[in-house]
């Protein structure tokens, strides 16, 4: 017994001589990590605003309003009396016979109102022991025969002629407005339709009013 306890007592002395001469591994002190830098969120680039639009430009003066075109208004009355007292009293005309008043037709160098020539030629025909008026009735019947509307003017003497046989008239009165249209001429014919031969013819002035 002795000798195993000397040998465990050197067995213990060089494990200690052997430990003594052994040196700890050093060991390293744990560094802080560098903390990385935050990356910062992604950012949603601002919509830039559209500039408001400019208007239209605007002058600084107004427009002066257009005038209203001129209406001419014309003594009718005063230049149809005369002609038609004329008229009444030409010769080779048989009393009581059909009198067709045309349409007076415009041959100025401008617009005007006929249609008041043509009334104004009626107005002085009324009433007169010589002739026989168409009626405006059998007028526009007879025109509407013919395919012509009822303030149609017929623009020529043949027409006028076939207008006059339609309602039975054996005369014509052919009436022009010439000239310039400040200043019209009223020119009237007084034809018989069996022949065409011009009876009478006379012209007048146009006075504006």
């Amino acid at each position: 017994m002795s000798r195993y306890a000397v040998i465990a007592a050197v067995a213990v002395f060089l494990a200690g001589c052997v430990g003594n001469r052994e040196q700890p591994a050093p060991v390293e002190e744990a560094k802080p990590t560098p903390e990385q830098p935050q990356t910062p969120p992604p950012t949603v680039p601002a919509v830039p605003t559209v500039p408001a639009q400019p208007g239209p430009i605007e002058s600084g003066t107004v427009q002066p309003e257009q005038p209203a075109p001129r209406v001419r208004h014309y003594d009718w009355n005063g230049a149809a009396q005369p002609l038609v007292g004329k008229m009444l009293q030409a010769d080779g005309v048989t009393a009581g016979s059909v009198l067709l008043v045309d349409n007076v037709n415009n041959r100025t160098n401008g617009s005007l109102n006929t249609a008041e020539a043509t009334t104004a030629l009626a107005s002085a025909l009324k009433g007169n022991n010589k002739f026989t008026l168409v009626s405006s009735e059998q007028l526009a019947v007879a025109k509407q025969q013919l395919g012509l509307s009822a303030q149609d003017s017929l623009g020529s003497r043949n027409k006028a002629m076939g207008l006059a046989r339609t309602v039975g008239a054996q005369y014509v009165l052919y009436s022009n407005a010439t000239g310039n249209v400040n200043t019209p001429t009223l020119s009237m014919q007084l034809m018989m339709v069996q022949t065409g031969e011009i009876l009478w013819s006379g012209k007048g002035a146009v006075a504006q009013q």
